[in-house]
């Protein structure tokens, strides 16, 4: 509720800073404060961690696909990439947090830029529901172009920085043996097909509701932050040297000799 009512510029905020307050809290205390190997090993911690964050990269996404509020559709996909930086972290290992780590840097461009795709969407419309965003395509082309790339990103499409995350953490799990782990992964991402896909189909493949109003795209001043955040998704997804070295080297510190 609080993506789906909060003013457009919150939801872009709270999307991309605020849900990743408790990830990054979670990996200090279980490898900073309590040492990660006494909890994950003696008191079966891995397993707790990892059935959260399938149970979460499988319901958030599941749920989104019945959303109508589009707003809320992206707040039930947080809930799903959480569960994969969650799955990362539970791994404890370089490979498996980094692959974590990079993804909430990654979800935050991806879906800040989601989030202000709806912003432009609810300043000409006044509504972010599905049903009236069909035929939008036309009226907004270049704030319904944005939101198919960080569609994209979401998905795990290469190219996009959600394909860095995405294969690092396929990497992580094969690297343990888990096999399970993987078909959660690709799974996951075949929902998230579902759900960006009912969006693009109304806004590109339906005519507008009779009487609509006629509307333009939005305003400059909203378009280029914009596709800032989602540019620099594409950015990252192609070279992401950057955000691998960082989080390469924070992974070895919070592990801290773990492999």
């Amino acid at each position: 509720n609080a993506y789906a009512y909060a003013p457009s510029a919150v939801s872009a905020f709270l999307a991309s800073t605020g849900t990743k307050v408790a990830v990054y809290a979670l990996a200090r205390i279980l490898f900073t404060v309590f040492g990660g190997s006494g909890l994950i090993d003696d008191f079966g911690l891995q397993e707790l961690l990892v059935v959260l964050a399938v149970a979460a990269m499988i319901g958030g996404s599941a749920v989104a696909i019945y959303q109508s509020n589009v707003k809320r559709l992206l707040a039930y996909s947080s809930i799903a990439q959480i569960g994969y930086m969650i799955l990362g972290l539970s791994m404890a290992s370089v490979i498996g947090m980094t692959a974590g780590l990079v993804h909430l840097f990654n979800h935050a461009l991806m879906k800040g830029g989601l989030f202000m795709v709806m912003g432009c969407v609810f300043f000409r419309l006044s509504s972010v529901q599905v049903e009236d965003m069909e035929g939008l395509a036309k009226r907004m082309p270049l704030t319904m172009a944005a939101f198919v790339a960080g569609g994209f990103g979401l998905i795990g499409m290469p190219l996009t920085a959600g394909f860095i995350s995405k294969w690092h953490l396929i990497q992580a799990a094969l690297e343990k043996g888990w096999w399970g782990a993987v078909a959660v992964i690709l799974v996951s991402s075949l929902l998230a097909v579902i759900y960006i896909w009912r969006v693009v189909e109304a806004a590109y493949f339906k005519p507008p509701p009779k009487g609509a109003a006629e509307i333009s795209e939005a305003p400059l001043s909203m378009l280029v932050p914009m596709w800032v955040m989602i540019g620099m998704s594409y950015y990252f997804g192609i070279d992401a040297t950057l955000t691998l070295d960082i989080t390469t080297g924070a992974a070895e510190t919070l592990l801290g000799g773990i492999q």
